[in-house]
């Protein structure tokens, strides 16, 4: 007539507890990666934008300098960036004022989370330092497509002779 239920809920507990933790696991990395993606495909089309008016090659390292300070939103945690000994960011620039096209290609590592390092190790998700490799490309015209269709041309003294025959 009596039944003994009183510890029912600590043993369904024990047993959802475990599930519930692993789950949130697996939801926490996907969010670091596409945090790390976000932020690296914003700083790569910043950077074509400023790309598009400094000299072919940027001699100076200002482009990749402006890069590299918008990529500090990214904490330095090895989940997130894999930062040993100094900065492991890989920012390549082509083009230039004088090109037809800018291109920006920023590339970073990233650790796994412990529990998910197993699976991303059997899956083959992760390369031979069993870190996530995370990249982003980012193109832009140096020049609207009217400017190259125009009258004047693309030079900028042409277009001021332009403007003064105009007058």
């Amino acid at each position: 007539m009596f039944r003994e239920d009183a510890g029912q809920a600590t043993v369904e507990a024990a047993f959802a507890l475990p599930i519930a933790l692993a789950l949130v696991i697996l939801l926490v990395q996907p969010g670091i990666l596409l945090y790390d993606r976000i932020v690296m495909q914003q700083a790569a089309a910043e950077t074509c934008r400023l790309l598009a008016t400094t000299p072919e090659g940027d001699p100076s390292g200002v482009c990749r300098a402006f890069a590299l300070r918008r990529l500090g939103a990214v904490p330095e945690q090895d989940c997130f960036h894999v930062h040993q000994g100094g900065c492991t960011w890989e920012v390549e620039l082509e083009g230039g004022e004088s090109s037809d096209v800018v291109r920006v290609r920023i590339a970073t590592k990233a650790k796994p989370l412990p529990l998910i390092g197993v699976g991303a190790r059997l899956l083959g998700a992760v390369n031979d330092g069993e870190d996530f490799e995370v990249s982003v490309e980012a193109s832009a015209p140096v020049q609207p497509a009217w400017v190259a269709e125009a009258a004047a041309g693309r030079s900028p003294s042409e277009w001021i002779g332009a403007w003064a025959d105009e007058a």
